[in-house]
């Protein structure tokens, strides 16, 4: 199968060297989230509103979360799962899957993923956030550590 082939799926995998809980915690709450995916993503009642830098805030439905194993939300009209695997030295194996992906989009999302998922690796593994901040230097103006 070629790259990133399957019309209207995403799949990206991750090591992380944290455990499984620590991953978990990072997709799972508001400020594991906030340390490298959103500028805020609170949760109210199953409802994650994410404030992204160059987007106006929007909510996604969390649909499963068993911690430490797995966590599903719905994102920009896409549904996203993370698998979380221990890989047996410590560490993490993450797969994410995201379907229902409109194919207009898709490229862009898949690297949006990637950009998310290696700041998730800084901030979780190494305790760095790697986006700027910046208002006027977001991914939609094409900076990619928005």
């Amino acid at each position: 199968m070629s790259f990133q082939s399957e019309p209207g799926i995403i799949r990206w995998r991750m090591r992380f060297a944290s455990p499984p809980e620590n991953v978990f915690a990072a997709l799972a709450t508001d400020a594991g989230r906030e340390s490298f995916w959103a500028e805020s993503a609170s949760e109210a009642n199953g409802m994650v509103t994410f404030h992204i830098l160059g987007y106006e805030p929007f909510a996604g439905r969390i649909l499963k979360r068993c911690e430490p194993e797995s966590f599903c939300i719905e994102y920009f009209g896409t549904t996203v799962e993370f698998s979380l695997k221990n890989d047996g030295v410590g560490g993490t194996d993450l797969s994410l899957v995201a379907t229902d992906v409109d194919e207009s989009i898709r490229w862009e999302m898949t690297a949006g993923w990637v950009s998310v998922l290696m700041a998730m690796k800084a901030a979780v593994d190494h305790g760095i956030d790697l986006r700027n901040h910046d208002p006027a230097r977001t991914w939609t103006n094409g900076y990619a550590d928005n």
